[in-house]
Formats: structure tokens, C-alpha cells, sequence
């Protein structure tokens, strides 16, 4: 769990006081102050808007509170990013009293999450590598993205991208089981062998990028996970 993050109050019966219904949770006026609050341009009012969101559990009442903070998943601030992921994670898990979110609430979340491209995931790998504790989270949400394998693949080839998300693109593919990947992985595994072994046996000539020696563990590891029974 992200550290000081806010725990929604237990139990939360005073969002349902208008006629226990999702709707009466979207027309609270905390809610819409929130989310007006949550859409700042300033960090730190949206910081303090999520903190509100979340004690008043209303991302796991509200198709709609979830939407927009799903909006936010590539936030520019890091720190923030990382709690928006926390947050829709333990969305899609049932919570401390064994309670499922709201079917209505999970397929907005879903759907939204399923168009997530390069760009979304980027960043949430660039939180799995800032935040280990979050990786759980990541793996819920990419688990609603049948189609992340191939964008993860595009960032582990990139030898642009920083290392360190390169590896979390490459241990994200073997722990959520995209078997489609196993082909291009293992293309791209054996050209970062036969560069590493042209180098070994070359030792004199120019020596290629240091991290692949780095990332191939991380790639065999993944092709590790995919290829077990």
C-alpha cells in the first residue's frame, strides 16, 4: 500500500443515505466538489481532492468518480499517479469486509482500461519502478487490457526508455500471462544474446549497450512465466 495514503471510513452506509442507489452517491455534493477540485491544474488540490474521493469511498460507489480518476492514470506527478493506481486497483479487489465493488462501477472501469495504449502503461510502469508496492495494483489494472502485451513488447525494445522501466515492461508481460508475446520475446532474447556473445568474443571492439546484459535476465524471466504449465 502506498505509504500515508487515506483509507476510506468503515463502513461507509452515509453515502447511501439518499435512496441506496449509485446515483444517490454521484449527486453528494462532497463528490462533485471533489472531482471539480480533482480536475485543478494545481497538484496539490488534487491531491487533497483524491484524499476526499477516498474517504468518502466513493470510487467504489460511483461509475462515474471512477471514470475520471481513470482519466487521470498518466498524471504528470508521479507521487499522484501512484495513489490514482492504489486507488483503482483496490477498486476491482473486494474490500476489507469481503464486499465486491459494484458491477456497474467495475465494467466502467473496465472498459475504459481496455483502450489504455502505449502512453497509459508507460506510466504505470514508470510508477512500479519508483513504488514496488504498487505492482499488485498495476497487475489488476493491466489485467482489463487484453491488448497490453504488444505495447508492453514496444517498450521493452526501446532502448530509449529508461532501464528500469524496460524491466518492469518485461516482468509485467510474464506476471500477467500475455502468451502472445512468447514469439516476439524470444526474437527479441536471442538478438541480445548474439549481441552480448559478439561482444564477449569481440572484446576489443566497441561495446554495444550496457543494458541489455541488465534487461535479459528480466526477458528470460518473463518467458519463464509464460511458458509454465
Amino acid at each position: 500500500m502506498y505509504p500515508d495514503s487515506p483509507q476510506p471510513t468503515s463502513p461507509q452506509p452515509t453515502l447511501l443515505l439518499f435512496d441506496e442507489t449509485l446515483e444517490s452517491v454521484e449527486l453528494l455534493p462532497e463528490v462533485w466538489s471533489a472531482l471539480e477540485d480533482f480536475t485543478n491544474p494545481d497538484v496539490t488540490l488534487r491531491a487533497n481532492a483524491l484524499d476526499r474521493l477516498i474517504n468518502l469511498d466513493a470510487p467504489r460507489y460511483s461509475p462515474v468518480v471512477t471514470y475520471i480518476i481513470v482519466t487521470k492514470i498518466a498524471d504528470q506527478n508521479l507521487e499522484l499517479r501512484a495513489r490514482i493506481i492504489e486507488t483503482l486497483g483496490n477498486v476491482l479487489v473486494q474490500d476489507n469486509n469481503g464486499s465486491q465493488t459494484p458491477i456497474e462501477v467495475r465494467t466502467s472501469l473496465h472498459l475504459y482500461i481496455s483502450g489504455f495504449r502505449t502512453r497509459e502503461i508507460y506510466a504505470m510502469l514508470q510508477v512500479c519502478a519508483e513504488y514496488p508496492t504498487l505492482d499488485n495494483h498495476v497487475l489488476q489494472l493491466l489485467n482489463s487490457c487484453p491488448y497490453a502485451g504488444n505495447h508492453l513488447i514496444d517498450i521493452v525494445k526501446d532502448n530509449k526508455t529508461p532501464l528500469e522501466v524496460r524491466k518492469q515492461a518485461a516482468s509485467m508481460i510474464g506476471k500477467v500471462g500475455y502468451l502472445y508475446t512468447i514469439p516476439a520475446l524470444e526474437r527479441f532474447a536471442a538478438r541480445l544474446e548474439i549481441r552480448l556473445n559478439g561482444q564477449k568474443a569481440m572484446h576489443f571492439a566497441a561495446q554495444g549497450n550496457s543494458s541489455d546484459a541488465e534487461l535479459l535476465p528480466w526477458i528470460k524471466d518473463a518467458l519463464g512465466r509464460l511458458r509454465a504449465p
